[in-house]
Formats: C-alpha cells, sequence, structure tokens
C-alpha cells in the first residue's frame, strides 16, 4: 500500500545550523507513527514542513503517491493536513464554541449562528469525552480540557494526517492518560498520526512506529514492538545509556563538609521520618505518588508547615517557615512542573533569573537591568542556555534551556541546600544528560543534594543513596550494591525489601 506521507532527503538550514540534513520519513496509514531525537534533531522543523509553516532548501514531499508543495499552512490544511502544536494557541477570553470556528463561523442570515456551531461540533466534541460548557471561555477549563479543544478544532477539518508535536507536555499524568485514550480511539477511527516527543516512556505506550533522527537525519525506522528503551536512546544520541550518567566528581569545597539532619519530621502523608543528607554526595528520595517525597521537598523548602519534628540545617537552624526564608537561607527547591510553579513564561531569562535574588535576597527595592543583564549571560554560558539574548521570553525556549533557565535562577543565589524534584522531567535526552553534569558538578562544590525522580534508571545511574518512602514513611536505604532496579521497585510498591535480600534498611 502506498505510504500516506513519504519525505525525501529534506533539507533546511538557519544561518549555520543544519535543522534538516537530508532526512527521509514514510507514515502509513492508520498508524501512530512517533518521531523522537534530541532537541535540535529535526523533529519540530520536520513537522513545520509538513504543516505548510517552513518551506525546505530542497527535497521532496508525497503525500498519497504524488508529489506535493506545501507552500502554506492554507495549503497543508486543503490536503489534510492538521497539526496541534506544543503551545496553546487558542484565545483564553473567546468561549469554547469560538475557539473551534475561528475564522470559519457559520453564517445564517448574515449573522454567526451558535446553533450551527454547536451542531457541527457536537459530533466531535463528543467523541473525545469533552464535557464541558461550550459556550463558557477557554480560560476556565483546565489544562487538559484546553489541549482537547486544540485537538478537537483540528479534527473539526477532518485531517487525514494528524501531526501532534509535544501535545501533552503542560498535562498531568492523569490528563494525559485521558489524552492517549483519544489518540487510540482516533486510530481505530483510520486517523493517521505523526507524534513528536521525547518523552520515550510515553512513544513506547502509543505509538506503532518509530522513527530515530539525529543532527537532522532519520537514523532508523522500526515498528515499536521491535524496538527496546535502549536501542532508541542509542540511536538518538549516539552512545549507551549507562554513559549518559556521570560519576562523581572530586571535592571541590573550600570548607568543611556539612549535613542536613531531618529528625522525625510529621507533615503531609509525612510520618516521623529521620535522614542525615551530606555534602559531596547526591541523594535520592523515591516512592509512588501520595507516598511522602514531595511532602518531604515541601516541608524542608518551608513550603509546608510540619506538624511536628524539625530539621537542623547547615546554618545551625531549623525548618524554615516559608519558602521566602529558605532562600534567604541558601536552600532552594527546583519544582517538578516548572511551567505552572518554576518560571514566568512570558518574560525574558533575564527577568527569570533575577527572581529570586531580587525578591528574596536584595535588601533594594529598585530593579537594575545592567546586574540583571549580568546574571542572565553568566548563566547562559555556565549552563549553555542556547539562546541569542538574555532578553528572549522563555516560553520561546525548548523544554530544556526552559529547565535550565529555573536551575541559573536559584544558582545566582549560590544555595547549600538543593532540592530537586524530577528536575529532568520533559526535556529531551541531550538536556538530561547536561542537567546530571550540573548535579555531580554542584554535589563536588559541597551542596547537599537531595534528588526526587519518578525515573529509576536516574535513580540509580545518579545517586550514591537512595532513599525510599511508602505511605508516608521511610522504609529503606539503598546504596552502593544494592541500589538496582528489583530492590528499589520491591521497596517502592510494598513498603518492603524483597525477600532474598538479605540486608535491612539502615
Amino acid at each position: 500500500m502506498t505510504p500516506l506521507v513519504s519525505v525525501r532527503n529534506l533539507r533546511k538550514r538557519y544561518g549555520g545550523v543544519k535543522a534538516l540534513d537530508g532526512l527521509s520519513l514514510e507514515v502509513d496509514r492508520g498508524v501512530i507513527h512517533a518521531v523522537v531525537g534530541e532537541n535540535g534533531a529535526g523533529k519540530s522543523t520536520l513537522m513545520k514542513v509538513l504543516a505548510g509553516v517552513v518551506q525546505p532548501d530542497s527535497g521532496a514531499i508525497f503525500f498519497e503517491g504524488r508529489e506535493v508543495v506545501m507552500d502554506s499552512p492554507a495549503a497543508a490544511r486543503r490536503r489534510g493536513v492538521g497539526i496541534v502544536y506544543q503551545e496553546l494557541s487558542l484565545f483564553p477570553q473567546r468561549s469554547v464554541l469560538a475557539n473551534l470556528f475561528v475564522n470559519r463561523e457559520p453564517l445564517r442570515h448574515g449573522l454567526v449562528s451558535t446553533d450551527a456551531m454547536r451542531e457541527m461540533s457536537r459530533n466531535v466534541v463528543e467523541r473525545l469525552g469533552l464535557r464541558v460548557d461550550v459556550d463558557a471561555p477557554v480560560s476556565r477549563l483546565s489544562v487538559g480540557e484546553q489541549q482537547l479543544v486544540e485537538l478537537a478544532r483540528v479534527l473539526m477539518e477532518a485531517p487525514k494526517l494528524l501531526i501532534l508535536d509535544e501535545p501533552n507536555s503542560a498535562l498531568n499524568d492523569r490528563e494525559s492518560e485521558r489524552f492517549f485514550a483519544v489518540l487510540r480511539q482516533l486510530r481505530e477511527r483510520g486517523v493517521t498520526m505523526l507524534y513528536v516527543s521525547h518523552r520515550l516512556e510515553e512513544v513506547f505506550a502509543i505509538s506503532d512506529r518509530v522513527t530515530i533522527t539525529r543532527n537532522g537525519k532519520d537514523v532508523g525506522t522500526r515498528d515499536r514492538a521491535g524496538l527496546t528503551m535502549p536501542e532508541v536512546i542509542d540511536g538518538m544520541i549516539g552512545a549507551h545509556p549507562a554513559d549518559m550518567f556521570p560519576p562523581p566528581l572530586p571535592s571541590r569545597m573550600a570548607r568543611r563538609p556539612e549535613e542536613l539532619v531531618v529528625q522525625d519530621v510529621s507533615g503531609g502523608e509525612l510520618r516521623n521520618v529521620h535522614f542525615t543528607a551530606r555534602s559531596n554526595e547526591v541523594v535520592g528520595l523515591a516512592g509512588l505518588e501520595g507516598a511522602g517525597v514531595s511532602s518531604v521537598l515541601n516541608i524542608l523548602f518551608g513550603a509546608l508547615r510540619a506538624r511536628s519534628g524539625d530539621a537542623t540545617y547547615p546554618d545551625g537552624r531549623g525548618l524554615p517557615r516559608s519558602a521566602t526564608e529558605a532562600a534567604r537561607r541558601g536552600v532552594c527547591l527546583v519544582p517538578a512542573d516548572r511551567r505552572r510553579n518554576g518560571l514566568m513564561l512570558d518574560r525574558s531569562i533575564l527577568f527569570n533569573v533575577s527572581q529570586v535574588v531580587v525578591g528574596a535576597l536584595n535588601a533594594s527595592p529598585l530593579f537594575s537591568l545592567p546586574q540583571a543583564r549580568r546574571r542572565a549571560s553568566r548563566q547562559i554560558a555556565q549552563l549553555r542556555i542556547k539562546t541569542r539574548s538574555p532578553d528572549t521570553v522563555v516560553n520561546h525556549l525548548s523544554g530544556g534551556n526552559q529547565q535550565k533557565v529555573l536551575i541559573g535562577k536559584w544558582l545566582e543565589i549560590e544555595p547549600r541546600v538543593v532540592l530537586l524534584d524530577d528536575p529532568t522531567r520533559g526535556v529531551d535526552i541531550g538536556a538530561k544528560r547536561e542537567i546530571y553534569e550540573l548535579i555531580r558538578r554542584m554535589s563536588a562544590d559541597g551542596r547537599i543534594i537531595l534528588f526526587s525522580s519518578t525515573e529509576l534508571p536516574e535513580l540509580i545511574g545518579l545517586c550514591d543513596r537512595i532513599l525510599v518512602f511508602y505511605r508516608g514513611r521511610l522504609v529503606g536505604e539503598v546504596a552502593g550494591s544494592g541500589v538496582d532496579s528489583h530492590t528499589l521497585l520491591h521497596l517502592i510498591n510494598t513498603g518492603e525489601r524483597p525477600p532474598q535480600t538479605t540486608s535491612a534498611p539502615k
């Protein structure tokens, strides 16, 4: 059968950067075809070429067996290409119905007919399980519901090829599962999808076929059922997955080793938790959602009040009473959801990097633009943030570079205690490696690092020891040869070590 879409030897250059370097791809009908790769591998440029937003320098596109030119988004839509971008493009103050019919509102007697809009959209809205008031402003909906509105708007045009460019980057786990259920239903109805993502666990859960890209080239296309995650990572980065995790660095401390001692702390889900974290080590925190890991980090940062117990920090004082006090004492928290809790996406790198140091530490109420520019330039250089200017709006950066900005704003206060809540969530493989290296450098500099992750390979590959939480209790610690996925999974899911393990938790 002729593929629905075939691209051959596409090339696209932006100045001296090769975004596409001879990339080829075939997409069969009625499948979810994933395209994976690091930031800069060419994924988004490929999607924009197919959607008519970007014109290739050379190469050919075949649609339903015929060579075509997608010279504009309108031309792509006429041929049956629809795209859902990573960033929502809805009008928040307008109704759901109005957003579904932007620039194509049905008319009756010369006036826009909301009755006709409601009637025409009913089938798509019901099919997506979008149970919302369609007359309400989009701003009242959850992010997951807004993403479904975005998808519904594209589906209203009955596309033959649906392109999904990081469509669930802002969704939580529950919203993502709902979104994936919708995609599976669309596949059953014969819709062909190109799915771009850097979250490999989701790619393996949703796709039928996978194309791996690297440096603007396609390095392999295979059925997902015949692939393993290490093989995909190997293709994306050109190295074995184990090589992603840098070894510990020699200590570069200029002062005596420091400790954070937690003593019988209860709060949130936690019950009488006690442990010690030291400088020059990366201490992992593992547990299912609701096990208490988030409560540990929030209590230590002063964002959640402990019911009982206390802690002793390197400055000799106890638990902070607020996040502002924590920042002033050199304690930082990099949250899991950078988009909602960590960054001001509509502001510049310059503004974001200065946020904490000015808000928490600066005695002067005046904002110094030259100082802010120096701070931003320093973090751009140190963290290798890919941007042309400190004035770049953070929302225009990739997920990995956004995360670096979030970390950079905390590095400006030179923290002594660094709390990391899933810091590589939603970033590509290359950015993950750079964040791992940064964590090792911070540890070598003598900072106390507490690192939470939902990915077991991260915990095993990066942490010197791992504290496991189960239903609010600290149920075990694994370190050295005891750090393996079997032991960790058993502890995380049962609160007990596997039977064959003889050593007791510390």
